[in-house]
């Protein structure tokens, strides 16, 4: 058994515990080199007794520290109730990726490859659970790991959204994510007012073991799945985004209101004389970023003014809890989940015209070439001019209106010198290579029934390209300052190429006669495929493809990475606070260098602000994944009312049971199944992305622009099916050999689909 001893070290960071804490116990990193010391797991109380506590107070704190490192994968805690470093063992911790055939795949934390999981592993998991598994063996001829499971870290829905069913006396949920493979029994004891097909929340009370599957019970009915807005509500609740304030966060803002204390203003920089404006959507209500532009010898001085939510948003807060546990406001169509209350997010952080306003201040000197020569953060107070509207801006400015209105006419000179910075920051944009995707979207519209009514193409105008090179220009220095300094931050990191994807791009673009032919391609690049592409009908569905092969950019502290998309070196989201955690991280930095003007005291480290990058990203990733459902849901519910009805499109993937196919203006994509291919049989050529058949010689590829007609929605599913109405475009037939052992040899490759 371990005794404290003299030879017990001493914990290095004892200063920064004592400061946070009134009682300080351990910090995790002495926890774990005390954990790395031993040959043996420890148990919670030899750890104590090693660190000599024996007062109640410690020792609970010592049993939520030791908890709280388990759930974030610093330490391992076997089936005896030993604690020991993972470094002792050859395991890897990653999230659960479950398929609907029973198998499923685990996705470390570190990186690298999927980690293979085959059935009879997964039959205790549910997908994004998080796990920690050994590699048993490597399959080389699909060159993957498998692994086994050792331990379920941190389980990942203690609720989950389904449909309701009763047969045969046995009453069930159907997950509404179809990721969720295995239904959940509710316990028969527990009274309910569901109906067969209600749309329920179910609280999971015991996970699925070996031979049973999960049992829980119906928490909320939810509501007929035609109910409005339950595609928001199913969406939230599936995706597990905290909705709901608690009541910590209501006593704390409970005497808010929309006017900032005169107290507030003292020992910052006043610029409310400066025509500060901000830019945003119609609908917009959050205003982060406010943007003023002024001449100087040799170029433009450029101001942009950041939200103050660090100073309202204190560390250690019930505000910043709940904040950091949402980790971004998420924007469905028609409604928002913010990461902060009203109050703060549309009130008194808003940027709104007419009011005084605390900001952070990034003011930068940018020459006619659009380098930013210097530039410097600080505290102030501003009273935004006008609240102005990208289509109104892009209109004066960029394509010719008289008509200004009153807003625009007052700050018209203050917005042609934005315009004139814009085109130097955007010129050196293009000289770095920086790849630009022209990215389409839709918005949709309502009924009074709040029933979607409509779907429209909405296009990113020149306004909106203004707006964000102030804000690109701010997040570079923003890095640049922090990184120079050595304060622990989050950066805004993006890898770049995703390795195993590379070589499938690379023979997609070669299809349309576009090469990218280099094993490391850089940004430049890229760039240039992107701009080769533009003019092509297949503009959008190579872009998408392109932007599909990079890896997703991340929250990091670490600062060397930079950004691969932007071509930068220096990245960190800094431009809004009010509806991303990462920035607020950002800002507290910048305020302690303000404050301080070195490094010492922050009150975050390496260790924390990796696990801050960790779990910001994943909430980002949750918050996309939530309003894409919702997207499909209101998308499906359009094309409910419009079976039959004809739509041209363009072939977006193509595989051995058929085509892919992406509506024009609605941006929905369908299945044209292989069945709806008349009068032939249909070969997949995967080589060449497209469907040959063999009578005819009739092809459909990759880019092929068509005719179709809507034939079924599957709402539960989210399923679009389409059937063939006609060629678009009509091209000749393929010719195809028919004899010749080349041909015969190739046949065997492909897959072969019979169709009516």
């Amino acid at each position: 058994m371990p005794r404290k001893s003299k030879t017990t070290p001493k914990d290095p960071f004892h200063k920064r515990e004592q400061a946070k804490y009134d009682q300080p116990i351990a910090s995790r990193e002495h926890l774990l080199e005390l954990l790395k010391s031993q040959k043996v797991p420890l148990p919670q109380e030899h750890i104590a007794e090693t660190l000599g506590y024996q007062d109640e107070s410690r020792l609970e704190a010592l049993r939520r520290r030791l908890q709280a490192m388990v759930r974030d994968g610093q330490l391992f805690r076997n089936r005896r109730g030993g604690y020991l470093s993972f470094d002792h063992m050859d395991l890897e911790k990653g999230y659960v990726q479950s398929h609907a055939d029973g198998f499923g795949f685990v996705t470390p934390e570190s990186g690298g490859k999927d980690i293979f999981l085959p059935a009879r592993q997964m039959r205790t998991l549910m997908n994004g659970d998080k796990v920690a598994v050994k590699i048993t063996s490597i399959d080389k001829r699909r060159e993957r790991a498998e692994g086994a499971l050792v331990s379920v870290l941190e389980r990942a829905h203690e609720t989950l959204v389904g449909r309701y069913y009763r047969e045969s006396g046995i009453e069930f949920v159907v997950p509404d994510d179809k990721r969720l493979v295995q239904d959940v029994l509710l316990n028969r004891e527990v009274g309910h007012k569901a109906s067969p097909g209600d749309i329920v929340l179910v609280r999971i009370t015991e996970y699925p073991s070996h031979h049973n599957q999960p049992i829980g019970l119906i928490e909320h009915v939810l509501g007929q799945e035609n109910a409005p807005g339950m595609e928001v509500t199913i969406a939230v609740n599936t995706h597990h985004i905290p909705h709901q304030w608690n009541d910590a966060v209501l006593k704390s803002i409970r005497n808010l209101n929309n006017r900032v204390a005169q107290g507030d203003k003292k020992d910052r920089r006043d610029l409310r004389d400066l025509a500060f404006v901000t830019i945003d959507g119609a609908d917009a209500r959050d205003f982060d970023d406010a943007v003023y532009c002024e001449p100087i010898a040799n170029g433009y001085r450029l101001y942009v003014a950041i939200a103050d939510v660090a100073h309202y948003v204190k560390v250690g807060t019930p505000l910043d809890l709940e904040a950091c546990n949402r980790g971004t406001s998420v924007y469905f169509p028609g409604e928002v989940i913010p990461m902060l209350p009203e109050v703060l997010s549309n009130g008194l952080c808003s940027l709104n015209p007419d009011v005084d306003r605390l900001c952070l201040v990034c003011c930068m000197d940018i020459n006619y070439q659009g380098t930013i020569k210097q530039f410097d953060f600080f505290e102030a107070v501003i009273h935004s001019k006008a609240r102005l509207i990208y289509e109104n801006v892009a209109a004066v400015l960029f394509e010719g209106s008289k008509t200004r209105g009153k807003t625009i006419g007052k700050v018209f000179d203050e917005l042609e010198c934005l315009k004139q910075v814009y085109q130097a920051l955007a010129k050196a944009r293009r000289r770095r290579h920086a790849i630009e995707f022209e990215t389409r979207e839709v918005i949709f519209k309502y009924d009074r029934q709040r029933k979607i009514e409509a779907i429209l193409p909405y296009q990113r105008n020149q306004a909106h390209q203004l707006i964000e090179e102030c804000m690109i220009a701010a997040n570079i220095c923003a890095a640049r300052l922090l990184k120079k300094n050595k304060l622990p931050t989050l950066y805004r990191n993006h890898e770049g190429v995703n390795a195993d994807k590379l070589p499938n791009l690379q023979e997609f673009l070669a299809s349309f006669g576009i090469a990218l032919g280099t094993e490391n391609p850089k940004p430049v690049d890229y760039a240039r495929v992107v701009e080769e592409s533009r003019a092509r009908p297949e503009a959008d569905m190579i872009q998408t493809v392109v932007l599909r092969s990079m890896l997703q950019a991340s929250y990091s502290p670490d600062p060397k990475v930079g950004h691969f998309g932007l071509a930068l070196k220096d990245y960190a989201h800094f431009t809004s606070p009010i509806r991303r955690y990462p920035d607020l991280l950002v800002h507290r930095a910048i305020k302690h260098w303000i404050g301080n003007n070195d490094a010492s005291g922050f009150g975050y480290d390496l260790a924390q602000m990796t696990a801050l990058g960790e779990s910001c990203s994943r909430y980002e990733r949750r918050a996309d994944d939530a309003t894409r459902d919702a997207a499909d849901w209101l998308k499906c519910e359009f094309l409910q009312k419009h079976i039959g009805k004809q739509y041209s499109g363009i072939v977006t993937g193509v595989t051995n049971f058929g085509l892919f196919v992406q509506l024009d203006d609605l941006l929905i994509d369908g299945l044209v199944h292989v069945t709806a291919l008349k009068r032939d049989y249909y070969q997949f050529d995967p080589a060449h992305h497209r469907l040959v058949g063999e009578l005819t010689g009739r092809s459909y590829r990759l880019g092929d622009r068509l005719q179709v007609e809507v034939a079924r929605v599957n709402l539960e599913e989210r399923k679009i099916d389409f059937d063939l109405a006609g060629i678009a475009e009509e091209k000749p037939p393929v010719k195809t050999k028919r004899r010749g052992k080349k041909r015969q040899s190739r046949k065997k490759t492909r897959t072969r689909s019979r169709s009516r």
